[in-house]
């Protein structure tokens, strides 16, 4: 499965940014790290392509924000569509 999404409108969409440009600006500063077929790289373009299945790890209002994307949405919608997008570490599945 080939579909992608640029990061900084993934992040827009899950709400974890308020605009694009704020989403833009935390990859630009290196702030958001991807894993992607088991490697892991610190993104500096907003370009840059995420999938679902990636995990992506970010600081965001003096917290560590570590989770796997579950879709891409095509909208940025309610904060409940927003959540659907991307599962949290830890969340369901803690052994």
């Amino acid at each position: 499965m080939s579909e992608a999404c640029r990061i900084d409108v993934w992040l827009w969409r899950a709400r974890f940014a308020k605009t694009r440009g704020l989403a833009a600006a935390l990859v630009e500063r290196g702030a958001v790290r991807l894993t992607h077929n088991g490697a892991q790289v610190r993104l500096d373009k907003p370009s840059r392509s995420v999938h679902v299945g990636d995990g992506l790890v970010f600081a965001l209002s003096g917290r560590v924000i570590e989770l796997t994307v579950e879709g891409l949405g095509d909208r940025r919608g309610p904060p409940a569509e927003a959540r659907a997008l991307y599962r949290l570490s830890g969340d369901e599945g803690r052994a």
